[in-house]
């Protein structure tokens, strides 16, 4: 699994810290850290909450390129 830098930008864009991030999603700033890190495997729900809470689609967020 890579980093997932367009969570990462897309929270800096908005001015939001991995906690206010965590908190508006309802989980642990050490989970937005390993998501964004690329160690943690986020739930469909989880990653729809981060979505609306970012304006962005799955699509935007989560939807990894093939090389």
């Amino acid at each position: 699994m890579s980093k997932n830098l367009k969570v990462k930008a897309a929270r800096a864009a908005m001015d939001l810290t991995q906690q206010g991030l965590a908190d508006r999603v309802g989980v642990t700033r050490q989970t937005m850290n390993a998501i964004e890190k690329g160690d943690y495997n986020p739930s469909i729900r989880l990653c729809i909450a981060i979505c609306r809470v970012l304006h962005q689609t799955l699509n935007d967020l989560f939807w990894e390129e093939e090389e």
